[in-house]
């Protein structure tokens, strides 16, 4: 399923228009990013948890030259599904 068919699927769940959908859809993300650049943990309750992790500085081996690389820390976001979310597939 890619954005188009989401959006879709949300109008037709929530029976409101395709353009109501994707204005929904694009305020949950700018919600959701905007929550995470402030450091925020965004738990939505029986689904899971949109979060930053930091991954420290280390050092690499550049696989081609075998030498070495310093690579830089970073912050990437994650989401971890909740246990009754997972619970409900099996």
């Amino acid at each position: 399923m890619n954005k188009s068919e989401l959006i879709r699927a949300i109008a037709n769940n929530a029976g409101i228009t395709l353009k109501d959908a994707d204005i929904a859809f694009n305020g949950f993300i700018d919600a959701v990013t905007a929550g995470l650049k402030d450091g925020e943990k965004i738990q939505i309750s029986g689904f899971g948890t949109f979060e930053l992790k930091s991954k420290e500085a280390r050092e690499g081996i550049n696989p081609k030259t075998g030498e070495k690389i310093k690579i830089s820390a970073t912050k990437t976001p994650v989401f971890k599904f909740g246990k009754a979310y997972k619970d409900s597939f099996n």
